[in-house]
C-alpha cells in the first residue's frame, strides 16, 4: 500500500479498524499512475521474457537493492533478476508503481520491507497457531473463481477477498492486549490472501500502470454491531501499528474497499469527500450501512459471478462467510 500520498480523515481503516468502540484515521492506500518509458534495443537472440514498456534500468536498480539484502523474499516470491523471472518483475514494479516511479523512494520502501519480513518472518506466521478467544471469527480469506467456458484456454478469472469482521470482537482488552500478537495474526491474514494470488507461478508480467495490475484483491470489513463514539487506548495502538505496517510491506495489492454496516451518517461523509477528493484516490473507498447491498456492487467490472459466491450475509447467494473463507490458524 503506497503511502506517498496525503492522508483523508475516513471511518477505520481496513487495516487499522478493530474493535467496537473503535474511530480511526487512516492512511489512505492510493495508486499513483507512473509514467512508462521505453527502451528501446534490439531483441538478441537470448531466452529472455520479453516484459512490457517500463522503466527497465529502474527494475535493475531495485533487482541490485535487493541482491544485496540478506532476506531473499517477498510475498512468498523468491527475488531474482526482473528480466528474466517474471514473479520478481512484478513484485518490483509494484514498488515503483506505489511510488509514482521514484527509484529512491521505492528503493527505500523496498529496503524497509525486506528488514522487515526478515525480523518478522510472515511466511512462518501463516504455520502459527494462534488463540481462538482473541482472533476467532475475526478474519477470513474467500477465493471466488469464474466458470471456465468449454474449449477456453485462457485461465479462469478470480478474485480474492480479505475480510475483517470487526463486530465479532467480544473484548478489546482481550484482542488488543498484546500488539505484537495481534499484528501477527493480522499480518497471518493478509499473507494467507497474498498467497492466493500465487504471484510466485505467475507467468505474466505487469506495467507502470496501476490500473493494469490484475494481482490485487478486494477488503470487505464489516463494522456491524460497532460503536463509533469513542476509541480504547489499545485499539489506536493496534490501528496506528497496523496502517505503520501495511503501508510499508505491502504496496500495490488492493484493488477496493469495501466498508459495511457502517452508521448512515459515515456513508454521507464519504459522498460528500468525492466532492473534494481525487476521484482516483477515493474510487477505491465504498462505505454502505447495509452489508446485505454488498453483492451490488460491480467490483471494477469483475469478470467472476460474485453475485451467486458471496456470503448471504452481503447479499450473495453463497454458503456463509465462516464455511467458505479461510482464517488464520486458531485453537
Amino acid at each position: 500500500m503506497s503511502e506517498e500520498q496525503p492522508t483523508i480523515t475516513t471511518p477505520p481503516a481496513p487495516e487499522a479498524a478493530a474493535a467496537p468502540t473503535a474511530t480511526t484515521t487512516p492512511t489512505q492506500e492510493t495508486n499513483a499512475q507512473a509514467q512508462a518509458q521505453k527502451t528501446e534495443s534490439q531483441a538478441p537472440e537470448t531466452s529472455k521474457t520479453p516484459l512490457p514498456d517500463e522503466p527497465i534500468v529502474s527494475l535493475q536498480e531495485l533487482w541490485a537493492t535487493a541482491e544485496a539484502h540478506e532476506h531473499p523474499e517477498i510475498w512468498g516470491v523468491t527475488l531474482a533478476d526482473p528480466s528474466t523471472h517474471i514473479p520478481s518483475q512484478i513484485v518490483l514494479q509494484k514498488y515503483l508503481n506505489a511510488n509514482d516511479g521514484d527509484v529512491a523512494k521505492a528503493r527505500d520502501q523496498l529496503t524497509k520491507t525486506l528488514d522487515w519480513r526478515k525480523k518478522t518472518q510472515p511466511l512462518q506466521l501463516i504455520k502459527q497457531t494462534f488463540s481462538k478467544e482473541k482472533f476467532g471469527g475475526l478474519g477470513y480469506v474467500t477465493v471466488h473463481v469464474a466458470d471456465k467456458k468449454e474449449g477456453g484456454e485462457e485461465e479462469a478469472a478470480r478474485e480474492i477477498f480479505t475480510w475483517n469482521v470487526y463486530g465479532n470482537v467480544k473484548s478489546i482488552d482481550v484482542t488488543f492486549g498484546n500488539l505484537e500478537e495481534f499484528i501477527n495474526w493480522r499480518v497471518a491474514l493478509m499473507e494467507l490472501a497474498v498467497q492466493e494470488l500465487a504471484l510466485s507461478t505467475a507467468t505474466v508480467p505487469i506495467s507502470a500502470d496501476p490500473d493494469a495490475d490484475h494481482y490485487k484483491m478486494f477488503q470487505v470489513h464489516d463494522y456491524k454491531g460497532v460503536s463509533f463514539l469513542r476509541q480504547a487506548p489499545q485499539v489506536k495502538a493496534a490501528s496506528t501499528e497496523t496502517i505503520r505496517v501495511f503501508a510499508t510491506a505491502y504496496p500495490e495489492l488492493l484493488k477496493e474497499k469495501f466498508f459495511v454496516n457502517v452508521p448512515a451518517v459515515m456513508g454521507f461523509m464519504y459522498g460528500f469527500m468525492k466532492l473534494f477528493v481525487a476521484a482516483r484516490t477515493i474510487k477505491k473507498f465504498h462505505p454502505m450501512s447495509n452489508g446485505a447491498n454488498l453483492a451490488k456492487e460491480e467490483f471494477g467490472g469483475s469478470q467472476v459471478a460474485l453475485r451467486d459466491m458471496l456470503p448471504p450475509e452481503y447479499g450473495g447467494k453463497g454458503a456463509d462467510l465462516k464455511t467458505q473463507g479461510t482464517e488464520p490458524a486458531v485453537e
